[in-house]
């Protein structure tokens, strides 16, 4: 993958990685700790139940979904977030289209594996 620099990632020079149906992702910044990356789902995408070890904060930049986590559903929209421990079935149903900003700790070096150049 190419960012920018090591510091700053510039949104309209990063590129966007189709991840499924209406489903993309940007990498927005990371260290071997963290990682932000932004997520663009269309209206009715889903992002599908499922779980890993990472602890995950997200933030719901635009749009509405119907969020599910360790099986409770909830309706947020933008200025919303929500909370994944490490393990936590979750997932997602786009409602309005929208953005969700995820925050990963450590990082997902699953992100990454298919990118080397």
């Amino acid at each position: 993958m190419k960012f920018q620099s090591d510091v700053f990632q510039v949104g309209a020079e990063t590129e966007w990685e189709e991840v499924g149906v209406g489903v993309k992702r940007q990498i927005m910044g990371h260290d071997d700790h963290i990682l932000i990356v932004k997520v663009s789902f269309e209206k009715g995408s889903i992002g599908p139940i499922h779980d890993h070890f990472h602890s995950q904060a997200t933030y719901v930049e635009s749009g509405a979904f119907e969020v599910q986590v360790d099986g409770v559903k909830k309706i947020l929209k933008a200025g919303d977030g929500f909370y994944i421990p490490p393990h936590a079935p979750h997932g997602a149903v786009c409602m309005e289209p929208g953005v969700l900003i995820d925050v990963f700790s450590p990082i997902r070096e699953d992100f990454f594996d298919k990118k080397k150049d």
